[in-house]
């Protein structure tokens, strides 16, 4: 039996889990857990409860990168050859510490775009379509 606790949101349900029980779910699913601890950590507070919008944009964009990158099982060198950045660059975005451009962003967003829907001919007979 599952120990769940069902709460209310902005008028939408959500079930909330405990962390062993989501862990074992999604590794019967064959989903990987993204490990936060491994992720940049966010800046801290300052004493009015105020983070550092910059530092804290930066951090985010770091850890969707790394989300994504790692969800679809991409090396950095893979990623950053598929959308046509240096690796380099792409190791500085994902430590938190470096801005990105809207020119890097979207390149890197359709990259993983790219990875994550199969072409149609892919879709249609399994296969690859050859570029």
């Amino acid at each position: 039996m599952l120990g769940l606790q069902r709460i209310e949101v902005g008028g939408k349900r959500f079930v909330l889990l405990e962390e062993v029980e989501y862990e074992r779910l999604c590794g019967e699913s064959g989903q990987t857990v993204a490990d936060d601890d491994a992720l940049p950590a966010y800046p801290a507070a300052d004493a009015t409860g105020r983070f550092p919008a910059l530092a804290y944009t930066r951090i985010q964009l770091a850890r969707n990168l790394i989300r994504e990158r790692k969800a679809l099982g991409l090396s950095q060198e893979r990623l950053a050859k598929l959308a046509g950045v240096r690796q380099e660059t792409l190791s500085r975005l994902e430590t938190g510490k470096h801005t990105a451009s809207a020119g890097t962003i979207d390149k890197l967003e359709r990259a993983f775009a790219a990875k994550r829907k199969p072409t149609k001919a892919r879709a249609a007979n399994g296969r690859t379509k050859r570029m």
